[in-house]
């Protein structure tokens, strides 16, 4: 079993904002990307930032807090298309096949996925930033854009644009074991003046592509040595992860 390390998620080079998180039970709300300038769409297929704003609204009024406020949420986003990858609700996820995704290519059935994001911490926190796992997906299949039937075209960012890339591949998860996390997992330190996955986290993984664990904005994912599988043969385990359930990105942040 192989697996990819993926960053995902608006950041301070993507949205210019990092998403909430608290950092006392790894509550969080997962916030895309937004879409290029010149990201061109099939008819009524754009999503748009303001189908978040039910989930982030929940996340504030639990632990009192103002979306701009407190969180200072830019209002600019809210007009704005999102670029919804992964996108939880159908268990997708696509990129560049020939660059940044390359890896993706040489998935097979049953590898993994595992998606990471930088967050915010919404109270005080050993790090400015908390970069955890938030969501796995175990592969089904992988598909060049090219092959995905129209009547699938709404279930991924990039099979919603009309101008995709000619090389993007699609990653379709199992159901059932695949999906958001409820808790995001903090697997990141700050070490050698950067972001870095935890020493004991990158022993039990065998190590990953890059130098030293290094997880800040790369244009390369991290691909992991050696992927640890459960007892169970129902659901993988990365490092005690086996949390990963269907729902949307907008749905309830409580199981």
């Amino acid at each position: 079993m192989r697996g990819l390390l993926v960053r995902v998620g608006i950041d301070q080079a993507y949205g210019r904002w990092n998403a909430p998180v608290d950092p006392g039970d790894g509550g969080f709300v997962y916030v895309p990307i937004p879409e290029g300038p010149h990201t061109r769409f099939h008819p009524k297929l754009d999503r748009r930032f303001p189908e978040f704003v039910p989930a982030v609204s929940d996340f504030c009024g639990r632990l009192g807090l103002h979306l701009h406020d407190d969180l200072r949420f830019p209002r600019q986003l809210l007009t704005c298309p999102m670029h919804l990858d992964p996108d939880f609700e159908h268990r997708t996820y696509g990129d560049d096949g020939s660059r940044r995704g390359a890896g993706l290519r040489t998935l097979a059935e049953g590898d993994l996925v595992a998606f990471y994001a930088g967050l915010r911490p919404i109270t005080h926190c050993e790090h400015r930033l908390l970069y955890a796992l938030i969501g796995l997906y175990v592969v089904e299949e992988v598909v060049p854009i090219h092959a995905v039937a129209k009547k699938n075209w709404c279930k991924n960012a990039h099979t919603r644009r009309s101008n995709a890339g000619a090389g993007d591949v699609i990653v379709r998860a199992k159901k059932g074991v695949s999906g958001r996390l409820d808790r995001c997992i903090p697997v990141g330190e700050w070490r050698a003046g950067a972001y870095r996955v935890r020493r004991d986290i990158l022993k039990a993984w065998g190590g990953l592509s890059v130098k030293d664990g290094f997880i800040q904005r790369s244009a390369v994912a991290g691909r992991c040595g050696r992927v640890a599988s459960t007892t169970s043969s129902a659901t993988p385990t990365i490092c005690g992860i086996s949390r990963a359930l269907d729902r949307p990105f907008f749905g309830p942040l409580n199981a």
